[in-house]
């Protein structure tokens, strides 16, 4: 199984390339490739800015459709990778627990996604999808229904009880993510 990071975000609430900011002395980025490398066949990074990460040495996959969001990154990299399935984690999540990623690989069983819960909320950029479900990604990007939510409702997801989450994670570490330079900050002065 391949694993992508999604790190083509808009960032309209904090003007610096989110996966960049540094946690530990590290950049974000840095180390969710370091900690996918080793669980993943291969690693990508799916940006619409490439130059940025050159310097990681891992392929980079651009939107292959004019439409910004999550959504269109992961279509993106089912298409270019041609896999049966990836693995997608968010680049601004600092904390992603190695057992978390290997409780949800250990979930697949060909389902169009596997998507773990947490605080009652399912968490998509988080899991694992199929590329089986490419051609409802596309048709729902191309007539604006990009809402990975929704996506959620029309496919066969598994969805990761919270009770199994939270044995591996306790504390939900793998689902913080950084969005304003307040939150940027807060973690900053917080012990992780």
């Amino acid at each position: 199984m391949h694993a992508v990071i999604l790190a083509g975000g808009e960032n309209k609430r904090i003007k610096i390339q989110k996966g960049l900011l540094e946690i530990n002395g590290k950049r974000i980025i840095e180390s969710s490739a370091a900690l996918l490398e080793k669980k993943f066949n291969k690693v990508f990074i799916s940006t619409n800015t490439p130059e940025i990460y050159f310097y990681l040495g891992l392929n980079m996959i651009g939107d292959i459709l004019d439409y910004r969001g999550p959504m269109t990154g992961i279509f993106s990299a089912l298409v270019y990778t041609g896999a049966p399935e990836i693995f997608v984690a968010a680049c601004d999540m600092p904390f992603i627990q190695h057992d978390l990623i290997a409780l949800i690989v250990s979930r697949y069983r060909g389902q169009d996604a596997v998507v773990p819960v947490f605080n009652s909320t399912p968490q998509p950029l988080l899991g694992i999808y199929s590329g089986k479900i490419a051609g409802i990604m596309e048709n729902r990007i191309r007539y604006g229904n990009r809402s990975m939510m929704d996506l959620l409702t029309e496919i066969n997801v598994y969805f990761i009880k919270e009770e199994d989450v939270v044995r591996v994670d306790p504390e939900g570490k793998s689902f913080v993510n950084i969005n304003t330079m307040e939150e940027y900050k807060k973690l900053l002065d917080q012990s992780y």
